[in-house]
């Protein structure tokens, strides 16, 4: 979720797991860009690039309802694995909508990129932020996250990031007491009841979701690493009744074994960013890595409508 310091400017941070190099190419190299820009299911097209003050980029996302988004952007500062500013969201037939700037960092080997969006008043960026949302357009910066990833590590995996207005300390319980965990995460349209519940490093659960038409799904979690308050690491698997494991109940080729990364970065006294990595493992077939390449709108879907929850099961504990 992007966050905002200022009344008409726009802010998201994010860490890439990944060399500032390896990032910045896959800004400014139009083969690269065009394999991770926009939100999931846009592709994109670009006619030139001119990465220089004074220079433009002109390119044409391609919406998955076969809707066309010309773009003309204009670039103010260029500063090589450094800065960026531009002007974005104008063509032919409107202005530009907001000036960007974007900072890169190394902390550690991570990249940290850090992104403003200032618009002309309080209610434009109020009404961008909306926009944002309903076009799931912060799925942009974990598909960026996803392709660095694949570059650096060869692996696939999917990414997101969800920013909180919580403390990292309440953030990491809503993770780890199940009487929270079991309220938020079920997908939208199903009830969680743990069956068994030890999620500490070592621990394990083994849980029941119940749909509205009383279809059943059972699963297991083996927590390997909990580390308070920054990181959760478990592997997950669907069962039966009896903890014996299956396959999804609804996709046979999905992978057998999930390995899902949970870290949370504190953005201030009472802001937490969750960023979320799942990937298949142990062994994975071709057919079951191809399900889980295919599958990763949905998995935007599924954890957007889990995170929407728990966005509003922390509000209601706040009145």
């Amino acid at each position: 979720m992007a966050t905002k310091t200022k009344s008409n400017e726009i802010r998201i941070t994010r860490m890439y797991n990944a060399p500032i190099e390896t990032v910045w190419d896959a800004w400014t190299d139009p083969k690269q860009v065009g394999k991770w820009w926009g939100p999931r299911g846009f592709t994109l097209t670009t006619h030139s690039k001119d990465l220089r003050p004074g220079g433009s980029w002109k390119y044409t996302m391609h919406g998955p309802d076969g809707v066309d988004y010309p773009n003309d952007t204009q670039y103010f500062e260029v500063e090589k694995y450094t800065k960026l500013v531009y002007d974005h969201g104008g063509n032919d037939d409107q202005p530009p909508l907001f000036r960007v700037t974007v900072l890169f960092s190394m902390i550690d080997d991570k990249t940290k990129m850090e992104m403003s969006m200032t618009l002309p008043t309080p209610e434009a960026a109020e009404e961008t932020r909306q926009f944002i949302k309903k076009a799931g357009g912060d799925s942009t910066w974990d598909r960026l996250a996803e392709f660095v990833e694949e570059k650096s590590s060869g692996k696939e995996k999917f990414i997101i990031n969800r920013t909180f207005t919580v403390p990292i300390n309440q953030m990491f319980d809503m993770w780890t007491d199940p009487k929270h965990f079991s309220q938020w995460l079920p997908p939208t349209g199903f009830n969680m009841q743990f069956i068994k519940c030890d999620i500490k490093s070592g621990g394990s659960s083994f849980y029941c979701m119940t749909g509205n038409n009383d279809m059943k799904m059972y699963g297991r979690a083996k927590y390997s690493e909990i580390e308070k308050p920054n990181r959760i690491v478990y592997t997950q698997q669907f069962c039966d009744e009896n903890e014996k494991v299956t396959r999804h109940p609804m996709s046979p080729t999905w992978p057998e074994t999930m390995l899902t990364i949970v870290e949370l970065t504190e953005e201030g006294p009472a802001q937490t960013r969750v960023t979320v990595t799942w990937e298949p493992h142990g062994t994975t077939t071709s057919e079951e890595m191809e399900t889980f390449i295919k599958a990763k709108g949905g998995m935007t879907q599924g954890w957007t409508g889990s995170f929407d929850k728990l966005d509003e099961y922390l509000l209601s504990r706040m009145r």
